[in-house]
């Protein structure tokens, strides 16, 4: 390796760093502000939640409220600076969690063995959907069934996808790799889920919109 190299790489790993502490720093504004709008379709998409529920990427914990406390609860999370903030929430709601460090790509849980997993802004950010999705079913139990609430890609032309197609590379530094252009919906279709039931809302938020909130079956 030269020296080139391992400047190169240092910069690289230092523009990471940097990116997952100012998400970590701008996670509690942008994430209360959201949670305000969806909150009501929270409490309906979580309702009558039991057994193992895997949370992909909880951030801070904005979801946590929503939660029954006797659910096994095990977060994969894979930026470290959210984690404080991520357990304080947990002991203010008198919740047990199992907190992991890992990423959506392999899930640190064993075949067939989580009731639900859920994912809440998660999948525009995954550096391959499709991986992601497949893990998911690894981990579901027969019938098993996946939570998502996702900001996905504006129509086809439109100018609001223009602008999204511009700013999606720029998610790689200080959007934790966001992809706001992402065709969330087609991905879900390709996975290989027994049954998919989304509909789509629209945040109102720039950029960010519109969304989709749904239950897919495996």
């Amino acid at each position: 390796m030269t020296v080139n190299q391992i400047i190169g790489d240092s910069q690289t790993q230092i523009f990471a760093n940097f990116g997952k502490r100012f998400f970590a720093w701008m996670m509690p504004p942008s994430t209360s502000k959201y949670d305000k709008i969806v909150s009501d379709r929270k409490r309906s998409l979580f309702a009558n939640l039991q057994g193992k529920v895997l949370e992909i990427g909880p951030g801070i914990g904005a979801n946590l409220p929503y939660y029954p406390k006797d659910i096994h609860w095990i977060g994969i999370e894979p930026n470290s600076q959210t984690h404080p903030s991520l357990q304080k929430q947990a002991e203010q709601l008198g919740l047990n969690i199992d907190l992991r460090i890992g990423n959506a790509e392999w899930l640190d849980a064993e075949d067939n063995s989580i009731d639900t997993v859920i994912s809440t802004l998660v999948l525009c950010s995954v550096p391959n959907i499709d991986y992601t999705l497949q893990a998911i079913l690894r981990v579901l139990k027969p019938g098993g069934r996946f939570l998502f609430i996702e900001h996905v890609g504006a129509p086809q032309g439109s100018l609001l996808r223009q602008l999204q197609n511009t700013i999606s590379p720029m998610g790689k530094v200080i959007g934790n790799s966001c992809h706001p252009d992402r065709e969330t919906w087609i991905a879900l279709g390709k996975a290989g889920f027994s049954s998919i039931n989304y509909e789509r809302f629209d945040a109102q938020l720039p950029i960010v919109s519109p969304d989709i909130i749904g239950v897919a079956t495996k």
